[in-house]
This record gives structure tokens, C-alpha cells and sequence, in this order.
């Protein structure tokens, strides 16, 4: 994969000297983005474990950002959506030329920012999660319905950036790379399973971050 950086380019003061710039650096952003998936679920799984009646069998992990502490779930699926869009800051600034360097970081800032918006809007509290939750499912309010479809554009955006990526491999014959990222896009758009949804969606997501933390370590190689 051929690379290139480009310098930003410098700012003049009302003195004539260069203005300062804040700019984070590629190999931060790389590291934070391979870092988003083992934090979400590490939070995810130290909540689940710790919140009395959640069970992944039947509530999402995003039912976690329901109840007096959702907002730690809330919390837990912003900071990882901003922390994988770096992997489309990187990806933008390293990848300059060939099939997909354009588009790919255009999937993965739909990826990023869908997440970020799934954590602020939550669901609703159903199937008896958390206590004193309905027993059963509830009609969707607006919030839930935000959720759901930014969830749903989170994913679909991601299987984008693999299929993208996937072409991007094909035309450059990195055979390796082939198999693994059309498995992961095939996975992001296998339609959910009612009988199973909730660990579905769990594995999915388990995948899905996986190729983001792989993609995020092999592109800070070239930092």
C-alpha cells in the first residue's frame, strides 16, 4: 500500500511569524482507533457483568445506556466513535492515491459519526432491563427509532469501507487481504436473526471493531 503525508500548511500571525496549529498526530490517531473496539467492550462486559438482570440473550448492548447509569454506556459509545474516527483522519492523510482513498475514509467517517450518534440518543428500557423496565417490548419512541437507524448506517457504512477496501486489495493482488474483508462485509450485512439478535449483534460488532483495530495497527506501521 503506497502512502503519503501531506504537511498542513502553515498559518501567518499579525506579525508575520506562522500561527500556531493544533493538529493530532497520524500515529495518536491510528493508536486511538485501534483502541475504540477493545474499550467499548471491555466496557460493555464490565457493565453487563456488574448491572443486575441484563442478559445478552435477550437486551442489547446498547440497552446498557438505559437507567440511572446508562449514561455510562452513553459515554462509552461516544468516546468510541470519536476514537474510531481517527482510523478516517488517518486513513485520509497516509492513503493518498489508488482504488478506495477516497471513499473508504468516507465510509469510515459514516462508521465514526453514526456511532457517536447511537450513543446519544437510547433506547428505550424494555423486556424488564433495567429493573422496574416493562416486562415485555414497548413501542419505539423517537430516540429509540435514532438509535436504531444510526446503528443500522453505522454498520452499513463499515461494510462500504470493507468492500471498498476489498476492491482497493484486489486491484493492488494482496490475495491475503481478500478473504477477510469480504467475510467482514458479508458479516456487517447478514440480516438480523430474531431469534438471536442480541448475540448477533454482539459478535458482529466483535468483528466489525476487530477489522478496524487490524486496519488502524497495519496503516500506523507507515507512521
Amino acid at each position: 500500500m503506497s502512502t503519503t503525508t501531506t504537511a498542513a500548511p502553515a498559518r501567518s500571525g499579525r506579525d508575520g511569524r506562522p500561527a500556531p496549529t493544533f493538529r493530532v498526530s497520524t500515529r495518536v490517531l491510528t493508536t486511538t482507533a485501534a483502541l475504540a473496539g477493545p474499550f467499548f467492550f471491555a466496557s460493555s462486559a464490565v457493565q453487563a457483568l456488574a448491572r443486575d438482570g441484563f442478559d445478552i440473550r435477550i437486551h442489547p448492548l446498547s440497552q446498557l445506556a438505559t437507567g440511572d447509569l446508562g449514561w455510562i454506556q452513553a459515554v462509552t459509545f461516544v468516546l468510541t466513535g470519536l476514537g474510531a474516527g481517527g482510523l478516517a483522519v488517518a486513513h485520509r492523510r497516509l492513503v493518498g492515491s489508488g482504488a478506495g482513498s477516497r471513499i473508504i475514509p468516507i465510509f469510515l467517517a459514516m462508521f465514526a459519526g453514526a456511532f457517536v450518534v447511537a450513543g446519544l440518543f437510547p433506547m428505550d428500557p424494555e423486556n424488564g432491563f433495567p429493573n422496574g423496565a416493562p416486562d415485555g417490548p414497548v413501542a419505539m419512541s423517537w430516540h429509540s427509532i435514532v438509535h436504531s437507524a444510526a446503528a443500522a448506517v453505522s454498520f452499513t457504512a463499515l461494510a462500504g469501507a470493507c468492500i471498498a477496501a476489498l476492491v482497493r486489495s484486489v486491484r493492488h493482488r494482496r490475495v491475503q487481504a481478500w478473504i477477510g474483508q469480504g467475510l467482514v462485509a458479508v458479516v456487517l450485512l447478514v440480516p438480523a436473526q430474531p431469534t438471536w439478535w442480541t448475540v448477533q449483534l454482539a459478535i458482529t460488532s466483535v468483528i466489525a471493531f476487530t477489522w478496524v483495530s487490524l486496519t488502524a495497527l497495519r496503516l500506523r506501521k507507515g507512521v
